[in-house]
C-alpha cells in the first residue's frame, strides 16, 4: 500500500473532500471483560463501520476512550486503523496532555501511519490565549503531522488566537465543542482561506443545521459509532435540505438519545458502547472512570434504538 502524503495541504484536500461525502467517524475501541485491549475485535468492529463510507476516521479520541489507554494500547490502535482503512480515507488519531505528552503520542502515531492529529483538550488547567497558542506550537514542533485544535472544556479561542495557530504552518482546522454560535461565527469569518472546521459538538446532529449557517457543515457523529445507518441518513437530510427528514430523525430518536446520555457523567461515551453491544458489535465494556449503563437505562436504549433503526427505513421510503 502507497501512503498517502501528508503534506498539510494534501490532508486538507482530503479531508475536506471527505467531510462533503460523509459523516466524521470516530470509533470506539474494543476492551474485553477483563479491561485488556481486544485488538482482534477492534479490526472486526472498525472495518464493519469503515463499509458504511465515512469521510474520515479518528481513532483514540473522546469516544475511543483515548485517556483510558497506555502508550502501546494507542500505538496498536492507531496501527490498526491505519491497516484497515488502507489509505482509502484519512486517519486522524487523538494526542493530548500537556505538550509534552502530547508529542510522545504525536511521534507513535506518526510512526503508527496516521495522516494527521487531533489535539484534545489539555488536561485541567485553564490557560490565557499565550499558553493556548504555545501548546500548539510546540506540539508542531515535535511532529511533522497536521494538527486539528480542539476547543473544548479549558480550551477557548478568541479570534486573536485562532489567527496565530493558524499563522502555525502545520495547524490545519479547528474542531469546536462549546457550540457557542457567536463566538464561531466570528472564528470562521477571522480565518484563512482553507482552514477546516469542525462541529464537534456532543450529539452534534442535534445542532447540525445550526452550524452549517456559520459555515461549519462537517460534523463528527457519536452515532455513527453504533448505527451508520441511522448517522448517514441524517447526514443525507442535512446535505439535501430535508427539513422534514431531519425534523423526524432528531424528534423521535436523537431528542430521546440525548436525554437518557445527560442523565450521567460518561454517558456520552459508555452509551454509545452499550448501543453497538445491543448490535452485536465486538466493543466490550468501558474501562474506568467510566461505568457501563445498568439495566434499566439499557432497557431504555434499546427502544430508542429500535424508533431510530426503524425511522431509516421511513425516511428512504418518503425521501
Amino acid at each position: 500500500m502507497t501512503r498517502p502524503s501528508t503534506e498539510p495541504e494534501d490532508v486538507t484536500r482530503r479531508l475536506r473532500d471527505g467531510m462533503a461525502r460523509g459523516v466524521l467517524s470516530f470509533p470506539l475501541t474494543s476492551f474485553r471483560d477483563d479491561g485488556t485491549l481486544d485488538l482482534e475485535a477492534y479490526r472486526a468492529y472498525l472495518t464493519a463501520q469503515l463499509t458504511s463510507a465515512p469521510g474520515a476516521v479518528f481513532p483514540a479520541c473522546g469516544t475511543g476512550e483515548f485517556s483510558a489507554l497506555d502508550e502501546d494500547e494507542y500505538r496498536a490502535v492507531v496501527a490498526a486503523t491505519v491497516e484497515v482503512a488502507e489509505g482509502r480515507l484519512p486517519v486522524v488519531a487523538g494526542i493530548g496532555y500537556g505538550w509534552a505528552q502530547a508529542r510522545r503520542f504525536a511521534r507513535i502515531a506518526e510512526e503508527a501511519g496516521a495522516d494527521a492529529l487531533l489535539v484534545l483538550p489539555h488536561y485541567l488547567v485553564a490557560a490565557p490565549q499565550d499558553g493556548l497558542v504555545e501548546q500548539l506550537s510546540r506540539i508542531a514542533d515535535g511532529t511533522r503531522l497536521p494538527l486539528i485544535a480542539y476547543q473544548r472544556g479549558p480550551v477557548t479561542f478568541t479570534v486573536d488566537g485562532l489567527r496565530r495557530i493558524a499563522e502555525i504552518p502545520t495547524v490545519i482546522g479547528l474542531k469546536d465543542g462549546h457550540s457557542d454560535l457567536d463566538r464561531l461565527q466570528r472564528l470562521t469569518l477571522a480565518a484563512p482561506e482553507g482552514f477546516l472546521f469542525f462541529n464537534g459538538a456532543a450529539t452534534a446532529e442535534i445542532q447540525a443545521r445550526a452550524y452549517a449557517t456559520v459555515g461549519v457543515p462537517a460534523y463528527s457523529s457519536a452515532v455513527h459509532a453504533f448505527a451508520p445507518e441511522i448517522g448517514c441518513a441524517f447526514f443525507a437530510a442535512l446535505r439535501t435540505g430535508d427539513d422534514p427528514a431531519m425534523d423526524r430523525l432528531l424528534r423521535d430518536f436523537y431528542v430521546p438519545l440525548v436525554e437518557l446520555r445527560d442523565r450521567v457523567p460518561g454517558y456520552a461515551v459508555s452509551l454509545i458502547k452499550a448501543a453497538a453491544r445491543l448490535r452485536g458489535l465486538p466493543v466490550g465494556p468501558v474501562r474506568a472512570p467510566l461505568t457501563d449503563p445498568g439495566p434499566d437505562d439499557i432497557a431504555e436504549l434499546a427502544k430508542v434504538l429500535d424508533d431510530g433503526l426503524a425511522l431509516v427505513g421511513a425516511v428512504r421510503r418518503t425521501a
